[in-house]
């Protein structure tokens, strides 16, 4: 986890209040950034808008935004810019293109590493703008779904003031003076999530292939999101004592993967997803046989061993 950034944020404008505020400049127009402009202009919020393949702007030109032939004249249209690019390294080009940042405000949604956030929280201080971070835990680009949530993290009076114009936006959450924050908790849920996806497309690949029904996988499988919550809890505290499992759990979670992997590949259904999960549980045994102490799976993910 990167320090806190040491620059201090410029001080704010005497007698400025976001809320006051109707004007927004959003930069990238990919699902994401198009999702936010279109709340933002249902709000009432004065938006202009760019993209490096100008043709995106026109759907949403439609709506009421104004597009901008340049970065130059999209940052001067607005004091608050939000970014939505491929990731953090992108940021450097296109604001190099707006010129002086004095005065802006810069919430940048992009996706990246907590260590690359810190770096473009600093790159933009030394332009003369405010910062703050922001990722959004959504469905997709359904941002208006009832359980998406936007991670932020930086000054929290900054937060505060841009809170108004996040709202408009989906729920938010202020995690921290550390800018790196809200995308360390953002790409822990990518890391569950990108494994979750690809676990339920081999569990309906297994069904499928094998005569099964999915929509009974689906109907068997209704309340499963409480006994993760159950899990995530025992696991959590687990984790906090070192990891879960004794040599026994851990011979029989090798044992129960194996299983899986014999029932996908019984199906002509590809299994590397459990092979590899099957392979930190022989770690951990192999590791737990060389110390003479059990090693949990959770310190092979610390790079304890």
């Amino acid at each position: 986890m990167e320090p806190v950034n040491t620059h201090r944020e410029p001080p704010l404008t005497k007698g400025h209040n976001m809320s006051a505020i109707k004007s927004a400049t959003v930069l990238g127009l990919g699902p994401m950034g198009r999702a936010t402009v279109r709340l933002l202009l249902a709000a009432g919020v004065d938006v202009t808008v760019w993209n490096r393949t100008p043709g995106k702007t026109d759907a949403l030109a439609e709506l009421g935004a104004k597009p901008a032939a340049t970065v130059a004249e999209a940052v001067a249209a607005s004091d608050t810019i939000l970014l939505s690019l491929i990731h953090y390294e992108a940021m450097y080009g296109v604001l190099e293109q707006a010129g002086d940042l004095t005065g802006k405000t810069v919430l940048n949604l992009s996706s990246d590493s907590p260590a690359n956030t810190a770096k473009g929280a600093s790159w933009v201080l030394d332009r003369g703008a405010r910062f703050l971070t922001g990722a959004y835990m959504t469905q997709s680009d359904d941002i208006a779904h009832p359980a998406s949530t936007l991670y932020t993290s930086g000054p929290a009076d900054l937060y505060t003031e841009l809170k108004p114009l996040l709202d408009h936006l989906c729920k938010s959450v202020h995690l921290g003076a550390d800018y790196g924050l809200a995308q360390l908790y953002y790409q822990a849920g990518l890391a569950m999530f990108h494994a979750y996806l690809i676990s339920l497309q081999q569990a309906f690949a297994m069904i499928e292939r094998s005569g099964g029904d999915i929509d009974t996988f689906l109907e068997l499988s209704k309340d499963d999101a409480g006994s993760q919550r159950d899990f995530s809890l025992y696991f959590a505290q687990a984790a906090k004592q070192g990891g879960w499992g004794d040599l026994a759990s851990l011979k029989m979670m090798h044992a129960g993967a194996q299983h899986v992997i014999d029932a996908s590949e019984d199906a002509g259904v590809d299994a590397a997803l459990t092979r590899t999960i099957q392979d930190y549980y022989q770690r951990a045994l192999d590791a737990s046989e060389q110390t003479g102490t059990v090693v949990p799976v959770y310190r092979l993910f610390r790079g304890d061993h």
